[in-house]
C-alpha cells in the first residue's frame, strides 16, 4: 500500500492551482448564495491535471481518500473520486471492491459527492457497475433515485449509465423513471433526459420512442429536450406538442 497521504495529494493540487481559474470555476459551478454549489471553494486546477495527480497517487489507502473527500476544496474531492474509481475498478475481488463501494456510498450519504461533476465522474463507474455486474441489487440504484436530496437522486439516475454503455436498458425506464419524472429541478431534468437520450443512442431507439409515446406529456421540458436531441425535427416537434 502506498504511503501517500491525503495531505500530499491536496498539496499537489493546491500547487497546480490558478486564482483566475478558481474564480471562473466558482461561477461556473454556482457557488453563490442559494445556488446548488453554495460555499464550495476551488483551487483552480483543470480536470486533466487532476487526473495526472490522481495517477501519481494510485494505491492510496481508503482512509486517506476519506480525508480528501472531507475537504471543502472542490478539486480535492474530485481528485479523490477519480482515485476511488480507479481503486474500485482495479480491486482484486468482490470483497475488495465492496470496500470501495461502501466508502463511496458513505461519502455520498455524508453529502460530500455534492456537485454534478463529482456525481457524473463516479456514480456509474462505482454504483452502476456494481449493480450491472450483479454484485449489488437494483434496489441500490432505486433507493438513491428515490431520495429527495439533489445529489443522491442524481447518483441514482447517472448510475444507470453503466447499463447503457453495455447496450442494456437496465433499470432506467422501469424502475428509476417513475421516481424522478416529476422532479423539475434543472440538474435532475438534465440527468434524466441525458440517460433517456443514451437509451435511444446506445441500446434501441424503439425503446426510447415507446417510453416517450407513453410518458412525454408528463416529462419536464428540459428532460424532454435532452431525451429527443437525436430524433428528427418532426419527432421533436411532435413530443413537444404533447406538453
Amino acid at each position: 500500500m502506498s504511503a501517500a497521504r491525503a495531505a500530499d495529494v491536496a498539496a499537489a493540487i493546491d500547487a497546480a492551482g490558478s486564482p483566475e481559474r478558481a474564480q471562473s470555476s466558482a461561477g461556473f459551478f454556482k457557488t453563490g448564495p442559494g445556488e446548488y454549489g453554495e460555499g464550495d471553494r476551488f483551487a483552480g486546477v483543470s480536470v486533466p491535471e487532476q487526473r495526472r495527480i490522481a495517477k501519481r497517487f494510485r494505491g492510496i489507502a481508503p482512509g486517506e481518500i476519506r480525508r480528501l473527500l472531507s475537504s471543502g476544496v472542490h478539486e480535492h474531492r474530485l481528485t479523490a473520486l477519480l482515485m476511488l474509481v480507479w481503486e474500485y475498478e482495479h480491486a482484486g475481488d468482490v470483497a475488495a471492491r465492496r470496500v470501495w463501494l461502501d466508502l463511496y456510498l458513505e461519502q455520498v450519504r455524508a453529502g460530500r459527492v455534492n456537485n454534478w461533476d463529482l456525481v457524473d465522474s463516479s456514480a456509474a463507474q462505482i454504483v452502476g457497475t456494481s449493480v450491472a455486474d450483479g454484485e449489488s441489487p437494483v434496489s441500490l440504484i432505486t433507493e438513491l433515485a428515490a431520495e429527495d436530496d439533489l445529489w443522491r437522486r442524481r447518483v441514482g439516475i447517472i448510475a444507470t449509465f453503466a447499463f447503457l454503455t453495455r447496450a442494456e436498458p437496465g433499470p432506467l425506464t422501469g424502475d428509476v423513471a417513475p421516481l424522478v419524472i416529476g422532479d423539475r429541478r434543472d440538474l435532475i431534468q438534465k440527468a434524466f433526459g441525458w440517460m433517456l437520450r443514451e437509451l435511444g443512442k446506445r441500446c434501441n431507439r424503439d425503446l426510447l420512442i415507446a417510453y416517450l409515446d407513453a410518458h412525454a406529456a408528463a416529462m419536464g421540458r428540459t428532460a424532454l429536450s435532452y431525451a429527443t436531441e437525436h430524433l428528427t425535427k418532426e419527432q421533436r416537434a411532435h413530443y413537444r406538442s404533447l406538453k
